[in-house]
C-alpha cells in the first residue's frame, strides 16, 4: 500500500508540474497575442495615415501649383504649342526652333 501511495503522489506531482507549464505557455502566447494586436493597430494607423497623405499630394490643384511654381510652366495655348515630327530614317528628331524672348516656353517642350 505504501508504494501505491508514493507512486500516486509522483503522479499527482507530475500532473500538478504540467498544468504549471501548460499555464505558464498559455500566459506567454497571450502577452505575444496582445503584442501582435497592438502592433497590428499601430500599423492600420500608419497605413491610414500614408493613404491620407497619399491623397493629399496627389491632388490636382497641388500638382498645377507645384509645376508653376517650382518647374515655371505654363498652360498650353494654341500660340504656344510646339510640334516635333520623328524621322525614322536617321533615327533622331530634329531639335525645335527656339521660341521668341517675348513668348514663354510651352508646356512639355524641352
Amino acid at each position: 500500500m505504501n508504494r501505491l501511495n508514493i507512486f500516486l503522489l509522483i503522479v499527482v506531482l507530475g500532473c500538478a508540474l504540467s498544468v504549471v507549464s501548460a499555464t505558464n505557455q498559455q500566459r506567454q502566447v497571450f502577452v505575444e497575442l496582445q503584442r501582435a494586436q497592438s502592433q497590428e493597430c499601430q500599423l492600420q494607423q500608419d497605413y491610414s495615415q500614408l493613404q491620407y497623405q497619399q491623397s493629399a499630394l496627389s491632388k490636382t490643384s497641388r500638382i498645377e501649383q507645384l509645376a508653376t511654381t517650382s518647374l515655371k510652366m505654363q498652360p498650353v495655348t494654341t500660340g504656344h504649342t510646339q510640334y516635333l515630327t520623328y524621322d525614322a530614317a536617321t533615327n533622331k528628331a530634329p531639335m525645335p526652333a527656339p521660341l521668341p524672348a517675348s513668348a514663354p516656353p510651352a508646356r512639355g517642350a524641352k
